[in-house]
């Protein structure tokens, strides 16, 4: 088996030509230890080609550039690839010359040449690969353009082999890119210097320092009402229709002469928990897909730009913004969305800050406490809660950057890359990877939980029984009095949000179960205005959903996951405990 090593800088069509190359013959999953994408995929049955993370240099700073240096030392590679953006060749030459030093062969792809030709970069590629001493193939990745002889030349191994030169052993950055200017001189002509590119004049309006924001929040509104208004959860809506009203009613038929609790078990517990997962899949594939198409555009490496300032505050960087935007949607895409951050701390940080945005699995919680508490004044309630996440996120962020994530800190360094138009094929097969894997992820541990769950409240040590004498009745009573001093000290609110870990909207559900009825008139004789409220808090701030936590535990492991789920179970209470207490202080005073 060869073993190639796929190496370049961020935004030069890494992930293009990896999938141009591999097809759908690609293994994903994370590198041992630490939570960076890894990507191995094949030529036939003899070639492996491993995408390595998008790096500038290979100085060892951060998590990425840690992984591919070692996998470059110790991963017996026979070849690297280095694909680079042949319109700034300048900065990306920079990675070559240390690539060098591993003492392995080099094809240096030049990409984008046509971007290059239309800024009027000449290029004399044999010049080039003579006085690098590497071979040099350009390529225009998005049309698929040298692809072919790329393969070729990997199969029969048609390229120059390593060659020691000990011009490459510099002591400074500023060596380095002296060397390579000279090198450039001898090698490019530039005509039309002084023509300006379409993605400059895109760029004086889209990062324009009075239209830039405008057209960002724009841009997010279209992304939401195509992902959950348009498309999305029109399709979500109609799959939870097929399993309600198609797939349901034939497995009731195939259990006509089955038990209650076993009928019970595949329904309410199997098909009512996974299905719950399973509905999110148009969800996911539409958001990913709006999000590559920001992404390969080059769109997604502005909005970085422009909000990086604010975002640093709370120790992230500016991409992270678009991760806790999402998460105002749903979560889980919030969260699967981190790992498009270069730095595993700004991943690791954005994933524990994203589930404190206010999803929309939360909104019937709210519009039904809103319409029984707070009569005429929903719009105003609801808007509270949402505007209470992103304070609690900022606050949490500030602390988390001085304490947890305290020696961490990392430079934000993002090239705005030219615009183009997406491949189709390309986000075709980078939406459906982040589809499938959501599946896989979240999928077979809401099985496990859903079976768990359903136990739980159907049995006590007596048998089959009703919820008010079940195992789970038993919990709600025990673990009631911890909401006391939050004001809904009640078995029956404790197990609603006890069940509501499976999905946020079975907060309700439980509730019309275990009250009956209708909720708007009943609840009222079991919380006052201000206990709903405090209630309301740590519905929006306690501990995610199982959907969630098993996208946590599979992308970041067990212990983020459990942090997760702790801190904010005691951040929900340590909020609901103020708004509750300092609320009755307030009225006692009034």
């Amino acid at each position: 088996m060869v073993t190639v090593a796929l190496l370049g800088n961020p935004n030069v069509g890494k992930t293009t030509l990896f999938n141009l190359l591999t097809g759908s013959n690609q293994h994903v999953g994370n590198w041992p230890g630490v939570t960076v994408e890894k990507k191995e995929g094949y030529i036939g049955d003899n070639i492996k080609i491993v995408d390595l993370p998008g790096i500038y240099a290979m100085d060892t700073y951060s998590n990425e550039e840690k992984v591919a240096k070692d996998f470059l030392i110790n991963g017996n590679v026979d070849l690297i690839i280095n694909i680079v953006d042949a319109s700034n060749l300048n900065r990306n030459l920079y990675l070559t010359t240390q690539l060098k030093k591993f003492n392995k062969p080099i094809i240096l792809l030049l990409n984008m040449i046509d971007t290059a030709e239309s800024k009027g970069i000449k290029i004399n590629y044999v010049k080039l690969s003579k006085i690098i001493g590497v071979t040099v193939l350009p390529i225009i990745a998005s049309k698929g353009k040298g692809i072919e002889e790329l393969k070729k030349m990997l199969i029969s191994s048609d390229f120059l082999s390593f060659k020691t030169d000990n011009n490459y052993q510099f002591h400074s950055e500023k060596e380095t890119y002296e060397y390579i200017e000279n090198i450039l001189k001898d090698c490019i002509t530039i005509t039309n210097k002084d023509k300006i590119t379409a993605t400059e004049k895109i760029d004086k309006i889209l990062i324009n320092k009075f239209l830039a924001y405008p057209i960002f929040i724009a841009v997010l509104a279209f992304i939401f009402l195509v992902t959950f208004s348009w498309i999305g959860q029109p399709l979500a809506d109609l799959l939870d229709s097929a399993v309600a009203d198609i797939l349901v009613p034939k497995v009731e038929v195939l259990l006509s002469n089955s038990s209650d609790w076993f009928k019970s078990l595949i329904l309410d517990g199997i098909i009512g928990g996974v299905g719950s997962v399973i509905v999110f899949l148009p969800v996911i594939l539409v958001l990913f897909l709006c999000i590559s198409f920001l992404e390969d555009s080059g769109y997604m490496a502005r909005v970085a730009f422009i909000m990086d300032k604010l975002i640093r505050k709370m120790g992230l960087s500016g991409k992270a913004f678009i991760p806790l935007v999402i998460g105002i949607g749903c979560s889980v895409p919030g969260v699967m969305s981190a790992r498009t951050l270069e730095s595993e701390k700004d991943r690791k940080l954005a994933a524990l800050l994203v589930p404190l945005m206010s999803c929309n699995a939360r909104l019937p919680v709210y519009l039904v406490f809103a319409g029984a508490f707070f009569k005429g004044y929903e719009a105003l309630v609801v808007a509270s809660l949402y505007l209470l996440g992103i304070i609690v996120a900022f606050i949490v962020g500030i602390i988390f950057k001085n304490t947890l994530f305290k020696k961490d800190d990392e430079p934000f360094i993002i090239e705005l890359p030219e615009y183009k138009l997406p491949e189709v094929k390309s986000l075709a097969m980078h939406t459906w990877e982040k589809g499938k894997g959501f599946l896989k992820k979240a999928g077979t541990l809401i099985f496990s939980i859903s079976v768990l769950v359903w136990v739980l409240s159907n049995f006590n040590l007596s048998g089959y029984t009703d919820i008010n004498t079940s195992f789970l009745a038993s919990i709600g009573k025990f673990i009631s009095p911890i909401f006391y001093p939050l004001g809904f000290a009640s078995w029956q609110n404790s197990v609603s949000l006890l069940a509501g870990i499976m999905a946020k909207e079975v907060v309700v559900g439980t509730m019309g179960v275990i009250y009956g009825g209708e909720l708007s008139s009943i609840l009222p004789n079991n919380f006052t205005p201000l206990a709903a409220y405090s209630f309301l808090v740590f519905v929006l701030l306690y501990t995610p959903c199982v959907s969630l936590i098993a996208t946590m535990k599979k992308e970041y492991g067990n212990k983020m996951a459990i942090f997760s789920v702790t801190y904010q179970l005691i951040l929900a209470w340590i909020v609901s405990f103020i708004v509750f207490n300092l609320g009755t202080l307030i009225f006692k005073i009034i």
